[in-house]
């Protein structure tokens, strides 16, 4: 039984949730995110005028950690810098050792979900709901996508289809702690920079399926 929720189903070999408390090296929650399974229904359909609300995720597989280590940098090029490199000369070179470092991360492997949303209406539009749903289930039935799906990480490439009839959550039960939510976007103090706070929530799975409250949508 669906609810009435759209659902696709995604899959990937590897994943990765940060948890945001972590600074250094990253670790990942033992399953998806609200969050990042809204990304992954945009990354499929995306429209200025919808919404997206994440009702449940089932967790397909048993949560299995790997830890990978990679090389990355210390340091983000940023636009204005590159600007003034074609002005006056220069570049970022990633090979330099001030700007290389090894990090652990902590991440999923063999990963599978179904997620569970529904689409809500920005107060400017006025078509019919129902269009979008139209929509996204072909998109998912078909394969399509607005950019590639990601389980977290861009490198995380994520597969996407329709359930199927065999689906089942994991039939396991935990208390997860503190789960990100989303991030809510704000002015800084300035009135020029925007700044993501973050919102928690208790999360739990029962029986496989991990239930988002609806409040968390009416406070936004």
């Amino acid at each position: 039984m669906n609810n009435g929720y759209l659902e696709v189903k995604v899959w990937s070999d590897w994943a990765c949730f940060t948890r945001p408390e972590m600074k250094v090296e990253r670790v990942s929650y033992p399953v998806m995110t609200p969050s990042a399974a809204r990304g992954v229904l945009e990354a499929i359909f995306w429209k200025p005028e919808i919404c997206w609300q994440v009702r449940e995720i089932w967790v397909l597989k048993p949560i299995r950690f790997f830890s990978i280590l990679r090389n990355e940098v210390n340091n983000i090029a940023s636009h204005i810098t590159a600007k003034g490199w074609q002005k006056e000369g220069g570049g970022y070179y990633a090979d330099d050792e001030k700007n290389r470092a090894q990090r652990h991360t902590l991440a999923l492997r063999d990963v599978a979900y179904v997620i569970k949303a529904d689409i809500t209406l920005k107060p400017h539009a006025d078509a019919d709901p129902a269009k979008y749903r139209d929509q996204f289930r072909r998109r998912v039935t078909r394969g399509q996508y607005h950019h590639t799906p990601y389980l977290g990480c861009r490198e995380f490439a994520a597969g996407f289809g329709d359930p199927q009839a065999g689906d089942r959550p994991l039939p396991e039960t935990s208390d997860l702690g503190l789960m990100l939510f989303d991030l809510d976007y704000t002015l800084d103090d300035s009135g020029r920079g925007i700044r993501g706070k973050p919102r928690f929530f208790a999360a739990r799975l029962d029986k496989g399926v991990i239930q988002v409250p609806l409040k968390l949508y009416e406070r936004r």
